[in-house]
């Protein structure tokens, strides 16, 4: 019996490229390992969006909360230390992260996720509804962060 066929994308991502919200396949080991961007939107639907995210060592996510949107991310390639908590200042959850690791943010938990290794941490995070505009690539934190302050954000 023949398998079905799909479709598959078989190079990595194009820049600037979100097949959302088309029905997509996609290999995210592979995806998240060729990303050289800080932020890459690769799918974004109604209800959901998948981004890919590389940060430099010594960097990190950045504190953040999300009043209304849920977060998952997964460490594809290198470590890094999870903080969460109820408040900015109040980071009481924090634990190691490293490859094949699963976080899980909940809707208004203050979060950041910084890279303790020598190389990139590459992950991917999912939200739930979608937080950025369909289509977006930040290729540092500094320009994500100048996104944010103008506004540039779906959540």
């Amino acid at each position: 019996m023949e398998k079905p066929r799909r479709a598959v994308r078989k190079a990595p991502p194009a820049a600037e490229t979100d097949f959302g919200p088309r029905p997509f396949v996609e290999d995210l080991h592979k995806a998240a390992l060729h990303n050289r961007d800080y932020r890459t939107a690769l799918w974004t639907g109604r209800y959901l969006q998948m981004t890919l995210m590389s940060i430099p060592a010594g960097g990190d996510v950045g504190l953040e909360v999300h009043p209304d949107t849920d977060q998952f991310l997964r460490v594809e390639d290198g470590q890094g230390l999870v903080q969460m908590g109820d408040r900015e200042d109040n980071l009481y959850f924090r634990q190691a992260a490293f490859d094949d690791y699963a976080i899980f943010v909940p809707a208004g938990t203050w979060h950041n996720v910084t890279n303790t290794g020598s190389k990139p941490l590459k992950m991917y995070t999912i939200y739930a509804p979608p937080h950025h505009p369909h289509g977006t690539v930040e290729k540092t934190k500094a320009n994500a962060e100048a996104n944010e302050a103008s506004g540039a954000s779906v959540g």
